[in-house]
């Protein structure tokens, strides 16, 4: 496979406070030289005996991939963000605020992280996380570091090859530079297309009806508020093999529904998990719901209340 170079994504002769020089070094031997180094790269590779390789010929080679690779990535992105007038948009806007609590909050935050980059190495990036549904800024030092899963959008080069050339050792005002150029609206189509990228795809659950299912978090907030019945309905293989409970909350045999379900207080809603939050607890739920009460399972049952750190103690 050979890679291609993409055509440089802004007009460098429109840039206010970043010279035409200045771009056109970047892209030439910077972005120019990520894509050569990744090409001869991928030749080796592609020629390579992986059955005869020592392992720290292949390793290094595909360290050295990684970083070209990405490289080349993030200085077409760096491109395709600038251009605009610098002027934010309404949708964008509203977009950081919702993920950063205001706008204003996010481009501090983003030009500290550049600012903090001066003189030094890496990029600033902004990044959709599509598990989350969710915009955050991220460090990527050495063209490498990423967010599994996540989809850059903006990024900003602080490598010095990036600002020398313009201001010297001033970053800062390189920084100040870069958002004066941003092109908002390109910025906000790039965010549409993230949002359309899905995460991972949940477990296929059997039907259970409309019977509701909440977090562990949320299980904890309930339970601090005093106002929500919590029952571990594990099998009895299962605490008997596990001999734990979580702090403050009463086991009871899911085989003996009709034994317990009399001791619930159907004023308040009851909440019921299994081991990992799929039939057990789903099933007891429903016949929770059946009976007249608010009923919900707790999705990740007692394996995720512990990997969100919550209290167990010996089951008596």
């Amino acid at each position: 496979m050979r890679y291609q170079l993409k055509q440089i994504q802004c007009r460098p002769w429109t840039l206010n406070g970043l010279s035409p020089k200045l771009i056109e070094s970047h892209y030439e031997n910077n972005y120019g030289g990520a894509m050569r180094r990744l090409n001869a790269i991928t030749e080796q590779l592609e020629g390579m005996d992986f059955d005869k390789a020592p392992g720290h010929v292949l390793n290094g080679l595909k360290r050295d991939q990684l970083t070209a690779l990405n490289s080349t990535l993030l200085h077409e992105l760096y491109f395709a963000g600038l251009g605009g007038d610098g002027k934010p948009t309404k949708d964008m806007s509203d977009a950081l605020a919702r993920d950063f609590g205001s706008m204003d909050r996010w481009r501090a935050e983003f030009r500290a992280m550049g600012y903090a980059l001066g003189g030094g190495s890496g990029w600033v990036v902004l990044t959709y996380v599509p598990r989350d549904g969710t915009l955050i800024n991220q460090y990527a030092s050495e063209h490498a570091l990423s967010i599994a899963g996540g989809v850059p959008i903006l990024a900003l080069d602080m490598y010095e090859h990036a600002y020398h050339m313009d201001f010297g050792a001033n970053a800062k005002a390189y920084v100040d530079a870069f958002f004066r150029n941003l092109d908002w609206p390109a910025l906000f189509q790039r965010y549409e297309d993230a949002r359309k990228v899905e995460g991972p795809r949940p477990l296929l659950q059997p039907e259970f009806g409309d019977v509701q299912g909440v977090t562990a978090e949320e299980v904890k907030d309930m339970l601090a508020s005093g106002k929500v019945q919590v029952v571990d309905v594990r099998p009895r293989h299962f605490v008997s093999r596990q001999q734990e409970i979580a702090a403050g909350i009463q086991w009871r045999d899911p085989e003996q529904f009709d034994k317990w379900v009399g001791e619930l207080d159907k004023a308040q809603p009851v909440v019921v998990y299994c081991a990992y939050g799929f039939h057990v607890g789903c099933g007891t739920a429903v016949k929770l719901k059946e009976a007249g009460f608010d009923a919900k399972y707790m999705n990740s049952g007692h394996m995720g209340w512990k990997a969100m750190g919550g209290p167990v103690k010996m089951f008596p």
